[in-house]
């Protein structure tokens, strides 16, 4: 956010660096809300100007500002989780959560600058923000409010406009999505080793090797949305996507690189191609198999891994 100051006023509101602090909080709720750093971002923007166009009466009359931004910026979010359906049916092949990048490699390292990032823990790991996708928009409102970010049922009420009760139903019900999909988890360091020895195993065109690391029902599923050539429809089973690999493979231009670099705060694998990153893996591993695969290529999705 860029304005200094309250419109028609020639010095700062008193309670600015108060309301500027809570931008980074937004932008975590917000991201989970939407699945989508760039959209998140235009929330938040749209919520301070909703806070800017008030009087510096009304702003003096509003006891929480952070809370009266987080109401605003959920109920934007809702609305356009509600019409994000209909502008997803018209979209070309898959839709997959936009990939975040964490500016680590798993050797070590620290991130450039951990204050401008969305914070990265299981609530944004793909294969939870895939959950995500796959419910009502109040449902997920009220369960990445109440569970994540711990607001009341009576907070989550006034922002979804239903009752506290139905609240806690419409998080009880995204709950038993999460738990039906959750596999056990797999430490950290056993994950980047597998994808590690996938890559290994891709770049060698090793399809045996490729098929070791793959669930036998494991489950491709590619994002180009009609902007990057990729696979429309999703590749099930561990050889066929064994096969697809190696075959990617073999249509590789001769100066791609793949990067071993941490996907919404899990291992996953980067393709270069002159330096641009063309596209993002992120992989869902489940014991010591790799169970989902999602591949991210629309450009669109891509611009915070080229940029910054």
């Amino acid at each position: 956010m860029t304005t200094p100051s309250e419109p028609g006023h020639g010095r700062p509101h008193p309670r600015l660096s108060a309301i500027m602090s809570e931008r980074r909080q937004l932008i975590n709720l917000t991201y989970r809300l939407l699945g989508s750093q760039a959209e998140a971002e235009d929330a938040v923007q749209e919520a301070f100007a909703r806070w800017y166009a008030l009087s510096r009466q009304q702003q003096d009359a509003i006891e929480s500002p952070g809370a009266w931004l987080t109401t605003v910026a959920s109920r934007i979010c809702l609305n356009l989780l509600s019409s994000a359906r209909a502008r997803r049916e018209s979209y070309v092949g898959e839709w997959i959560p936009e990939p975040l990048p964490e500016r680590m490699e798993w050797s070590g390292g620290a991130p450039d600058d951990p204050a401008d990032r969305v914070t990265l823990d299981e609530s944004v790991n793909m294969a939870f923000l895939v959950v995500l996708e796959s419910m009502t928009p109040a449902e997920r409102v009220a369960f990445i409010l109440h569970d994540v970010f711990r607001y009341s049922f009576a907070e989550i009420a006034e922002i979804v406009g239903r009752t506290p009760a139905a609240c806690r139903q419409l998080a009880s019900s995204a709950r038993r999505r999460i738990r039906a999909s959750r596999a056990p988890a797999t430490p950290a360091a056993r994950q980047a080793a597998i994808v590690k020895a996938f890559k290994a195993a891709w770049e060698a065109k090793d399809i045996d090797a490729l098929i070791g690391l793959l669930d036998p029902n494991a489950t491709a599923i590619a994002d180009g949305g009609g902007l990057a050539t990729t696979f429309l429809r999703p590749i099930e089973g561990g050889e066929q996507i064994a096969r697809a690999w190696v075959e990617i493979a073999n249509r590789a231009p001769s100066d791609m690189t793949f990067l071993e670099r941490t996907v919404n705060g899990q291992p996953g694998l980067v393709a270069q191609q002159d330096g641009v990153t063309i596209t993002v893996f992120a992989f869902d591993v489940a014991g010591d198999r790799i169970k989902h695969i999602w591949v991210v290529r629309n450009p669109e999705k891509l611009r915070p891994w080229t940029t910054g």
